[in-house]
């Protein structure tokens, strides 16, 4: 495995792979451009063919291109090195993934795209199926981009059509497109019939499954997914990824919805870093693969009990990940299709107004139960758990502070409580400083990139000037660990240690002055 990974280095420079992505510009031995991780109007983010690396001095980004393409594309390691080595032309070794599997593969995509035109086919030729989704407030161009499609309500239409083309029937039961012979039946069945379809595509945009909305009020169940296959796992596929992934990562956070009729209207409205779950709860390997993009989402669930208690399960669960959790609230009873659909500009409106998830929950509680003893209960059982899971001691001591205030229990009656629901894990008796919460890059870290970086462009006025300003930052931050420690020191060392400390504050305003 290591040899492949130098031969794709070898074979992939890091400015080719880094180029499909930033805009770079030659600095001398390096280029240089806009970090592509987070906002900027000076170009601070370096990249090193000769050291095969990149490095951005505003965020502390920083990789190879491994790392690159995992944070771009919001791929694990496994997937980005797979996507590298098919650039680099080179066969893995040990690959988990044999060639004869790898052609099963390709026969269950051709299938898998096959069906999608035979559903999108059909649907052109279905008018109740066309009607139905301009009446939802479906555009005939949103329709045409997202390639919803139609299933006839004939049990063999697709099978029938499939065949013909060379499709065997193992294949098409290996996609998902159709059930095996079982008892009574002859040949085998459609899997979808009389529904809606939206293909179900992977992050490189191909066709991997399908998910079936009933268009029948009486047919059950109301959403239907192809079953699991070597090409879908339904707890770790994310509906429109592929399409929002890179407005995920330019507005830093994902707007998550339920299903796929919110998701297309959503794009349409305007929102285009909306994905969906397609009818299944959100998993910890959705949430994960989101995190790689952005460490924010809102989540915007229809706005009824249903909705209310896949929220609180979905902020617990992303609180748990690691990510800023914030719930949109819809009114009772609708849904983000029915707003996208009565005003695109309300949806927006509301996803604005959406408010961190301990707090949107604190305020459903507190307007619903009236009896206090009922609301403090529910305070006890259902919020506290989700805040258990918020990281951040100062986080939590904000929304300690915030409960403890709209409840008029005293905070300290909250510490003691969620002390107990956290049942033995580990938690500050109060939050930390925020001298200590706040992490902040090393800066003998980051003088160490640029002094490497200078070495191949000793006259590039970025770098100079980088290492100006982090040549102060690092005499200040010594100056104040010093002044730090003579403080302790007052009471006994009298004039003498004030005279000291005197000295030090100025030499250390000094140098704040030079990086103003």
């Amino acid at each position: 495995m290591g040899s492949d990974i130098e031969t794709i280095k070898e074979r992939l420079g890091i400015a080719e792979v880094v180029g499909g992505h930033v805009k770079l510009e030659k600095s001398g031995a390096s280029f240089k451009g806009r970090c592509p991780f987070h906002n900027e109007k000076t170009p601070s983010f370096f990249v090193s063919p000769l050291r095969q690396s990149y490095y951005c001095f505003g965020c502390g980004a920083k990789g190879d291109i491994f790392t690159f393409v995992e944070e771009t594309e919001g791929l694990s390691f496994k997937e980005a090195l797979k996507e590298l080595a098919l650039r680099a032309g080179v066969e893995l070794k040990g690959a988990a993934v044999s060639r004869q599997a790898k052609t099963e593969r390709d026969k269950l995509r051709a299938a898998l795209e096959a069906a999608a035109e035979f559903f999108e086919k059909k649907l052109v030729e279905n008018e109740p199926a066309q009607k139905y989704l301009l009446s939802r407030g479906l555009s005939k161009q949103t329709i045409k981009e997202w390639r919803i499609g139609y299933a006839p309500a004939e049990w063999r239409s697709l099978y029938h059509h499939l065949v013909p083309m060379g499709f065997s029937k193992e294949v098409l039961v290996k996609a998902g497109l159709v059930k095996p012979v079982t008892g009574a039946a002859k040949e085998p069945y459609d899997v979808f019939r009389d529904r809606l379809v939206f293909p179900l595509a992977d992050q490189n945009g191909e066709i991997v499954a399908f998910s079936g909305r009933a268009l029948a009020k009486e047919t059950e169940p109301k959403y239907l997914n192809t079953p699991e296959t070597m090409l879908f796992a339904k707890s770790e596929l994310l509906y429109g990824l592929g399409k929002a992934k890179a407005e995920v990562r330019k507005k830093n956070y994902a707007v998550l919805v339920e299903g796929q009729m919110d998701l297309v209207l959503s794009h349409q409205a305007g929102v285009p870093n909306t994905v969906a779950s397609s009818g299944t709860a959100f998993t910890a390997a959705h949430l994960e693969r989101l995190k790689r993009l952005s460490p924010r989402i809102i989540l915007a669930f229809d706005g009824d009990r249903a909705g209310e208690a896949a929220a609180e399960k979905a902020s617990a669960l992303a609180l748990s990940l690691g990510l800023e959790v914030k719930v949109a609230r819809l009114p009772e009873g609708a849904d983000p299709a029915d707003m996208v659909a009565k005003n695109p500009e309300d949806w927006k409106e509301i996803l604005r107004h959406a408010k961190p998830a301990v707090e949107h929950f604190l305020d459903l509680i507190l307007e619903r139960e009236k009896d206090r003893r009922k609301a403090l209960k529910a305070v006890e059982e259902k919020l506290l758990p989700i805040l258990s899971f918020v990281g951040s001691s100062i986080e939590r001591s904000h929304f300690a502070s915030l409960i403890a205030t709209k409840t008029g229990v005293k905070e300290e009656m909250i510490w003691e409580d969620l002390r107990k629901v956290k049942a033995g894990k580990s938690l500050p008796e109060k939050p930390l400083s925020p001298e200590l919460e706040t992490k902040r890059r090393s800066r003998s870290e980051e003088y160490g990139e640029v002094v490497e970086l200078l070495k191949e462009n000793p006259h590039d006025p970025d770098l100079l000037r980088h290492h100006a300003e982090l040549s102060s930052h690092m005499k200040i931050d010594q100056l104040d660990e010093e002044i730090a420690a003579l403080q302790f020191e007052v009471e006994n060392g009298g004039e003498e240690v004030l005279s000291k400390i005197s000295t030090l504050v100025r030499q250390r305003d000094e140098e704040r002055r030079k990086v103003l």
